[in-house]
């Protein structure tokens, strides 16, 4: 049996993120730029909820709400590293 410490867990960065959204449509990270929509590269709201309970098990905490007001990676790191303006949460 093993068990599993939070060493194991990789900690959620802006390039994880990247290479996370990269994976799950099929793209070299290195296409995903910042700022490019990512709804125009294929991001549907199936696939970025599956991405966000990965990162929500790695420990963020931001509602999907939060994200769809803007799609881009740049903002979506913004949320998770709590940068962003503080009207970007959206109550529940």
């Amino acid at each position: 049996m093993s068990s599993r410490n939070s060493e194991e867990t990789p900690s959620l960065t802006l390039e994880v993120m990247r290479a996370d959204i990269a994976a799950i449509l099929h793209e070299d990270p290195s296409e995903i730029d910042d700022n490019d929509s990512l709804i125009d590269l294929g991001l549907d709201s199936i696939r970025a909820m599956s991405l966000l309970q990965r990162w929500r098990d790695m420990g963020m905490n931001v509602e999907f709400a939060a994200f769809a007001v803007k799609p881009e990676l740049k903002y979506w790191w913004q949320l998770v590293s709590g940068t962003a303006a503080s009207d970007a949460s959206l109550p529940e």
